[in-house]
């Protein structure tokens, strides 16, 4: 009895070490506090391995969607209601996503669903499209890195891969 309870115990300590390492890719988080609430992201961090980011994209038609990070869904949660320009976003759990749009422009989309993995979007339950402005960072990113930062009394959200650069403004309500 013992020994079977030693061995069960060694296969759990091993699952809950191995079972991380399984995806492919690691994982990003970047967080700031507006108005004493938490905003936060939590995202794979896909690499470029030699190639470009247009390589990766090029494959996006206007209409589709980027899944913004790799592995499981990037996950968005807000304890603010926030306002991008006059779109709102309630305080909540979310999915992010970005569409390419027609003439290289693109929309920040919250998607009611999070945890799934990041591949599976349904467009059924998108919540909000924000328009993100396009640009080319004075640096090259490897890896997918999105950040949050406070600007003047909101916020700022960037996702840089390679040289792209998108990027929008918020505000806490």
């Amino acid at each position: 009895m013992k020994r079977l309870l030693m061995t069960s115990f060694g296969l759990a300590v091993l699952l809950a070490v191995t079972l991380p390492l399984l995806a492919k890719n690691g994982r990003g988080k970047t967080e700031i506090m507006l108005n004493g609430k938490t905003v936060s992201i939590d995202y794979g961090r896909p690499s470029l391995h030699g190639r470009t980011v247009g390589q990766m994209l090029s494959q996006l038609k206007p209409g589709q969607f980027w899944r913004l990070g790799a592995d499981s869904s990037t996950t968005f949660q807000t304890d603010i209601q926030l306002a991008f320009g006059s779109r709102a976003v309630p305080a909540g759990t979310y999915s992010l996503w970005a569409e390419k749009l027609a003439n290289n422009k693109w929309e920040l989309v919250f998607n009611k669903q999070h945890g799934q993995w990041g591949t599976s979007h349904d467009p059924k339950l998108d919540l909000v499209k924000v328009p993100l402005h396009e640009s080319k960072a004075s640096d090259s990113a490897e890896m997918v890195t999105i950040k949050l930062s406070e600007e003047g009394s909101g916020g700022h959200f960037a996702v840089q891969w390679g040289d792209l650069m998108l990027a929008t403004n918020f505000k806490g309500k």
